[in-house]
């Protein structure tokens, strides 16, 4: 299974992330797909950076995404932007 999630970076007590696309049996600082993003909790407000075009892509093609990184993916919107189809087709079918 491919995983979205946060790959550790950083010096010692001063962490920051990248977000990846992984194969969930690789270690989290491990071997990964892509770098989709980065984020930075150290700067206030914390700074997220994700190429959507890419995230949705991986969404797409069946990639889970960590809790820690769905939580950073509904804040910016784009787990809004997955499946906008899927509320209409439930509505659809109800009506009919």
């Amino acid at each position: 299974m491919v995983k979205i999630r946060l790959r550790r970076v950083g010096a010692k007590k001063q962490p920051s992330y990248r977000v990846v696309v992984a194969d969930a049996d690789s270690p989290r600082d491990g071997r990964f797909i892509e770098i989709i993003g980065n984020y930075n909790p150290r700067t206030d407000p914390s700074t997220i950076r994700i190429d959507e075009a890419r995230a949705l892509h991986w969404l797409h093609q069946g990639a889970q995404p960590t809790p820690a990184v769905a939580k950073m993916l509904k804040d910016l919107g784009i787990l809004d932007k997955l499946a906008p189809a899927a509320p209409e087709a439930a509505a659809g079918g109800a009506t009919a």
